[in-house]
């Protein structure tokens, strides 16, 4: 059985799918469209089930978790936007959200179709027991990020957008918005910091050190603080709102530098990922 062809199709067809949904949610919004948006959560589910299928597939050829490398990295990451969208959608109720995640999920998968897709031998530091911990916590962690960045958005331009009947009744007020990219922030949080811990140890397994400044391993410290900042200004000074949003949208820009940005400009020992 060819799995690389079988996981590039439904590869392919999560990508294709992710961008018709983007398509129907701003279809949803410019044209005020209920069965639009109806629609557009529905292909968002039947891209995530096609996503899975892919990564089960790409794990299944290559003999190993596919999370080692630059392709399944991305492919992982955008899966777990899709997934974290996919269970606020299901616990708050509101479609809405797709229009703010799906190009956030877009990018990243299209930054993945760009990679190397070849499969590859593991290398030594990588055949250890912490991997599928190390970054399955990693993929939770920025997928709970990106849907706070995408409700923050949503938030900021509610405030520009309160005139609007469509707006009032298919986005939550503000309060809502506010309270639900929190959650977000805070699970993102607790996983971030098991991604810290767990690739503390299975570095000093690997290379002897707990820590050694890497490039990645600074710049995920660094949106550790940003978010460590923004719990504890909300739960010691009751902190919400704009800033509060604010500060969330620039916390993912850090995730994404985090991976993208550091692996393209500042190159270290986590070059491979």
């Amino acid at each position: 059985m060819n799995f690389l062809l079988v996981e590039k199709i439904f590869f392919y067809a999560a990508f294709g799918l992710y961008a018709a949904a983007m398509i129907l949610f701003f279809v949803f919004f410019a044209l005020k469209s209920q069965k639009a948006g109806k629609y557009a959560n529905l292909l968002m589910t039947a891209a995530f089930v096609s996503h899975t299928l892919a990564l089960v597939v790409r794990g299944i050829g290559a003999g190993r978790l596919p999370l080692t490398n630059q392709y399944e990295f991305a492919s992982s990451f955008a899966w777990g936007i899709c997934l974290c969208y996919l269970v606020f959608q299901w616990r708050f109720h509101f479609r809405a959200m797709g229009a703010f995640a799906t190009p956030v999920i877009l990018v990243i998968i299209a930054y993945a179709a760009l990679q190397n897709k070849q499969v590859r031998e593991l290398m030594p530091a990588l055949r250890s027991g912490w991997l599928a911990l190390h970054v399955s916590t990693a993929i939770i962690s920025y997928g709970s990020f990106g849907v706070s960045c995408a409700v923050s958005a949503m938030f900021l331009l509610r405030e520009k957008m309160s005139g609007s009947e469509f707006w009032q009744k298919n986005v939550p007020e503000g309060k809502k918005l506010d309270f639900i990219s929190y959650r977000a922030v805070s699970l993102g949080f607790l996983f971030l910091t098991m991604v810290l811990v767990t690739g503390a140890i299975w570095a000093e397994q690997a290379w002897g050190s707990y820590w050694s400044w890497d490039p990645k391993e600074t710049w995920a410290l660094i949106t550790w603080f940003i978010y460590a900042i923004y719990l504890h200004l909300r739960i010691s000074r009751g902190w919400k709102g704009k800033s509060a949003a604010i500060f969330a949208v620039i916390g993912f820009a850090c995730v994404v530098f985090t991976y993208i940005g550091v692996n393209t400009l500042l190159p270290g020992i986590h070059s491979y990922a």
